[in-house]
């Protein structure tokens, strides 16, 4: 008897550990209005065929034009200029000017080539000798986007953080404290995540994530992965929203954060009305691409 007693004591304990590691901010929250009831066009209004690709400036001007907010990736170059980029690596989306590609080029599986190297690899005048995909596009800067949006439309504010590496964080904050609009700022890195939650507490921050190991699981594996898809990192970050790929709604942790702590959650990236639709019940935030929703910006 003494023993199930000891038992169902550490149940009960560790469940409750659990919840309090889980917990997000619950106190002292800065409003969710600002950031819902607007659908979030990923990395712009793009279309990777045409003259607007993803995270490019025509991308997030028929955004703007839409009426649609923005959800955007910033990172740093070489030389400490936040830009607009998804991918650490550039070969996927950065081209050689025509004529000009060097011999040690990447070649891409559709058997394109693509820059090699990272972002952080090249200065931003260096970046500037190419271009995206097919596109005259060039990649822009963080400023130059903050100043072409100018307050019409929300923006959720992807910080790139590779490792530990948080000097992504002052420079892109630098110019958000001078930017007159409505921003949240989110990371699959909780070191950024705890970056603001210490130095700007009053900024909406969110704790990216995903259930990593469903889709990669030869990439994705080990105990960090575990702890990121569960949350458990958030009793450090003490994030406003969750951001989840809205494919594992069903994530306990995720799950237990809107429910019983009321946290909001963000949806990643729905890409037809279906998804859209049934993601409306385990979501308050839409990130959508690849389709233009047929209700328009609204969510």
């Amino acid at each position: 008897m003494l023993i199930i007693k000891i038992f169902g004591f550490v149940i009960v304990i560790s469940f409750v550990l659990y919840l309090l590691m889980i917990m997000p901010r619950v106190v002292n929250k800065p409003s969710r209005k600002p950031f819902t009831g607007v659908l979030y066009a990923h990395r712009g209004l793009h279309d990777n065929r045409s003259n607007a690709p993803e995270n490019s400036m025509a991308a997030f001007k028929k955004a703007v034009d839409g009426g649609y907010g923005i959800e955007c990736d910033v990172q740093l170059t070489k030389d400490g200029v936040p830009v607009i980029f998804h991918d650490f690596t550039l070969a996927r989306v950065a081209r050689y000017p025509e004529g000009q590609i060097p011999s040690d080029a990447v070649r891409n599986e559709d058997g394109s080539y693509g820059v090699k190297g990272k972002v952080i690899d090249y200065t931003y005048d260096e970046l500037m000798n190419f271009h995206l995909l097919d596109s005259d596009e060039k990649i822009p800067k963080f400023e130059e986007f903050l100043n072409m949006v100018n307050g019409k439309i929300p923006l959720i504010v992807e910080l790139k953080i590779e490792l530990k590496d948080l000097s992504v964080c002052p420079k892109a904050d630098e110019l958000l404290r001078n930017y007159n609009g409505v921003y949240c700022i989110e990371s699959f890195n909780p070191l950024g995540v705890m970056w603001y939650r210490k130095n700007h507490p009053e900024v909406f921050r969110g704790q990216l994530s995903d259930a990593f190991h469903r889709d990669k699981p030869q990439e994705f594996k080990g105990p960090l992965y575990f702890v990121l898809t569960n949350l458990l990192f958030n009793f450090l970050t003490r994030p406003d929203f969750v951001a989840f790929n809205h494919k594992y709604a069903g994530c306990v942790s995720r799950r237990i954060c809107r429910r019983f702590y009321g946290n909001v959650a963000a949806a990643w990236t729905i890409k037809s009305e279906e998804e859209l639709l049934r993601a409306r019940k385990n979501f308050d935030i839409f990130i959508f691409d690849s389709f233009v929703p047929a209700g328009g910006p609204k969510a």
